[in-house]
């Protein structure tokens, strides 16, 4: 009967009587009739005294018959009871399901439990599996069994509808929700799999059928606020249910409400008719629970297995010796123990558990395979690297070398993986060793590229080092024969260093094309090294230009530097080493090296050159066209030129004003030199002198002594200059000349006094041919200098036996 304070009903007795008058009672109580499509239908199924009733007590504010803990634990709810959720819009009715696995029907009475879940599922938009956290991984206690035929039968029996499985993990411990989530939709998932399904659902996903949800709730006894609190926070999740998004959004073959009531009982009737819901025979279930207890038995002596666990440990570190038999042994003593305990069951559970358990074994020991193969492949590749090394560096062919190479440790890995392979599993070992060839080659590429960079690097280096410095040469001494002789050294040194190079790459067994391909390049860096020091030295033209003007200008054609003493041809030396220079400019203008015939020397010849010839040209046509007046020259691409006609224009320009110096001192030191050759005075000087001067002159014949005097005082006076070096002193400027000459001055007179003092003691001889004058001494800022460096640079002035003075005129005189 329905309660008014609860409304609340018994749908489905526990006989399995379906009572459609309380049903129909129950319709008009909750005004069900009046909903139309918005209402939803949640069920709860589970083991008995797992905590339904209590959870939906909680959940939908029902009162719903709840287990006395303090009496014992036994079933509490029978058959199928239904209410109404209190405070949830929409309309929202609850089922509360007989529990599972109860000791009340006994061992083999299961039928209604299916019937019911069947049932359940049938009707609901929700479905509440609830179960205990530790349940989570067991067969029986999860529920998979009764899920699994659930699921067969359903699909049969009605046609799809989306239904929402909400797993409810109760008492939850501390392993964390997402890793128990997982467990729970893998396991669905396999269900869903392994079951036969009509033709029509063979492809058909299991989201076709059902949403998964997963949630965890604490224990109530133990932490029931905690447990109010996540119930009160699930409650909100069934508010608004059916609109889009929600726990039964996506429904299909909705009933109106008016129709409930039948609908359920068809449902009922189709279930209760239906054979394929019986149980299956007694000696299965026991197989199936003993089977199972032994594999997991088996499981775990595996995993406890010393030996297993030594050869784990090891193969992390490195290759274990006979890891294949090594393990095909352990896991074939597993089984055989397995085969010998469970013989006596059911043939087919028993295979089944087999291979559930060889599966789960080879699942264990599957990751020490992985990195058996790693440490085979790692080994290998270490081993090639070393012997391919060996082989290049013993002068081996590249190619042969890792073709042999290759070859050889490729059978080393097969060797090695054969060693590793176990015996029952059929694992595929082609990844890894695809993965190590992959390696091998990537490695033999590096090696190759390495190589080929190595002898390009060292033929290039070749090149740069035979090319630069002569090519260097040739451009300072540019002339008309400079390009032909670079061009003949670069054919040279290119065609030398080609065929070394193709000597050394016939290891490589490269493809012509490539090959031809590397040639060239080598080629083109060759061209590159002559083209980048032409464009160096056209940089520093103007300094090569003055370079060459000032050797020739200053030098004879002995090399010997010029002293200008006014009979050299200033103008045509001139002339001869700016047409030089213009020659260098004009070989570095442009770039030649294909032979190509141009008129750069030719062009800058008549525009710089030839200057009466441009005055000329310039008289005869005012408006004429200046052929430097241009930034690219005739017949030569802008990619071959080095200087442009207008900037040699101006180089010329700058080199002119540069040296124009030196050609001034040049002239100025012949004009300089000329005067000082012509030291008598002009002859019109002399005229006067003899007319001015006749007086004087008469006097000095009539007393000859004024004669020796002005004679000796002369000497002193020249030998004064002399000593003092007055000519150098003044070189430096006129005030430090002063200086040093007023701190010599007294020092030399002092000196020239005490010569003259000892030559008047010493005695003459008769013979003055073998009696020499004395040597005298001269002493430069008061330091007596050698008799030798006196003689030399100035007069030397002695006493004869008569009393006269003697004086030796100086070089200088």
């Amino acid at each position: 009967m329905a309660s008014d304070e609860s409304c609340s009903t018994q749908l489905i007795d526990g006989d399995g009587t379906f009572k459609a008058e309380e049903l129909e009672h129950f319709i008009k109580e909750v005004k069900l009739g009046d909903c139309g499509l918005s209402y939803a239908v949640v069920s709860i199924m589970g083991p008995q005294s797992s905590g339904k009733s209590t959870l939906l007590n909680h959940l939908f504010s029902t009162n719903f018959r709840e287990m006395d803990a303090f009496i014992g634990r036994s079933q509490t709810t029978k058959g199928i009871w239904l209410a109404r959720c209190t405070g949830i819009e929409p309309c929202t009715l609850v089922m509360d399901l007989e529990g599972t696995d109860g000791r009340e029907r006994g061992e083999d009475d299961t039928a209604f439990e299916k019937q019911s879940a069947l049932f359940a599922l049938a009707v609901s938009d929700i479905v509440l599996i609830n179960m205990w956290c530790h349940d989570i991984g067991r067969e029986q206690a999860a529920n998979k069994p009764l899920l699994k035929t659930v699921f067969q039968v359903m699909m049969r029996l009605f046609s799809p509808r989306k239904t929402t499985l909400m797993f409810v993990i109760r008492d939850k411990t501390r392993t964390p929700l997402e890793n128990l989530e997982p467990v729970l939709r893998e396991d669905i998932q396999k269900i869903w799999d392994s079951v036969p399904k009509p033709e029509a659902h063979k492809e058909t996903p299991l989201s076709e059928f059902f949403n998964v949800e997963v949630v965890a709730l604490s224990s109530y006894e133990e932490k029931e606020e905690q447990f109010k609190e996540q119930v009160a926070s699930l409650r909100q999740r069934f508010f608004h249910s059916i609109t889009p998004g929600g726990l039964a959004g996506d429904r299909r073959g909705v009933v109106p409400a008016s129709g409930f009531s039948f609908s359920s009982q068809q449902i009922w009737k189709v279930i209760k008719e239906n054979k394929d819901l019986d149980l299956p025979a007694h000696k299965v279930m026991v197989a199936t629970v003993r089977c199972e207890e032994i594999a997991h038995e088996k499981f775990a002596g595996f995993t406890g297995n010393e030996y297993w666990q030594h050869i784990n440990e090891a193969v992390q570190s490195g290759l274990v010796s006979g890891f294949g038999k090594k393990l095909s042994s352990i896991l074939n003593s597993s089984l055989s123990e397995y085969d010998a305990e469970a013989t006596y069951f059911d043939e087919g559970v028993r295979s089944a558990k087999r291979n559930q358990l060889e599966e789960k074994l080879l699942q264990l020991v599957q990751p020490a395979f992985q990195t058996m193969l790693g440490h085979v492949r790692s080994g290998t590749l270490e081993k090639f690297k070393e012997a391919f090394d060996k082989a290049l560096n013993g002068g081996e062919g590249f190619s042969l070398a890792a073709r042999q190479c290759c070859w050889s440790y490729m059978a080393l890995f097969d060797e090695g993986c054969a060693d590793a392979v176990i015996e029952l599993a059929n694992w595929d070992t082609s990844k890894v060793r695809d993965k190590l060839q992959r390696d091998i080659n990537s490695h033999v590429e590096y090696v190759r590229a390495a190589k080929l960079s190595e002898l390009n690097a060292l033929y290039e280096a070749k090149l740069n080092e035979a090319l630069s410095g002569p090519v260097e040469a040739l451009l300072d001494g540019a002339n008309t024969e400079t390009w032909p002789a670079i061009r003949k050294l670069l054919r040279h040194e290119t065609e030398s260093a080609i065929s070394g190079l193709t000597s050394a790459l016939a290891g490589f067994e490269m493809d012509e094309h490539v090959k031809e391909k590397t040639l060239g390049s080598l080629e083109d860096y060759a061209r590159g090294v002559v083209e980048a020091k032409a464009k160096e030295e056209a940089g520093r033209v103007l300094i090569r230009m003055k370079d060459r003007f000032s050797t020739l200008f200053t030098h004879d054609s002995d090399s010997m530097p010029r002293v200008w003493t006014g009979k050299e041809d200033i103008r045509a030396i001139t002339k001869t080493a700016r047409s030089a220079s213009l020659k260098l400019l004009s070989a570095l203008a442009a770039i030649r090296l294909d032979g190509e015939s141009d008129n750069i020397e030719n062009t800058l010849s008549l525009a710089l050159g030839d200057v009466k010839s441009a005055a000329t040209s310039t008289d005869r046509s005012i408006t004429a066209i200046d052929p430097l007046a241009s930034s690219t020259w005739e017949q030569v691409p802008s990619s071959k030129t080095l200087i442009t006609p207008v900037q040699c224009k101006s180089l010329w320009r700058q080199f002119k004003a540069e040296t124009e110096y030196s050609v001034t001192q040049a002239i100025s030191a012949q004009e300089a030199n000329k005067r000082n050759n012509n030291w008598l005075p002009p002859p019109w000087a002399i005229v006067a002198l003899l007319v001015l001067g006749f007086n004087e002159f008469m006097t000095l014949l009539r007393n000859p002594l004024w004669l020796g005097v002005i004679f000796v005082s002369f000497l002193l006076v020249k030998a004064l200059w002399v000593q003092l070096d007055i000519t150098g002193e003044f070189r430096n400027g006129a005030l430090p000349g002063l200086i040093s000459l007023s701190s010599k001055f007294l020092p030399t007179v002092m000196n020239i006094i005490k010569s003259l003092a000892e030559a008047g003691q010493t005695p003459a001889t008769n013979n003055p041919q073998t009696n020499p004058a004395l040597p005298s001494r001269s002493f430069r800022n008061g330091v007596s200098t050698s008799e030798t460096s006196s003689d030399a640079s100035s007069g030397v002035t002695t006493f004869s036996e008569n009393g006269t003075v003697n004086s030796t005129p100086s070089k200088e005189d």
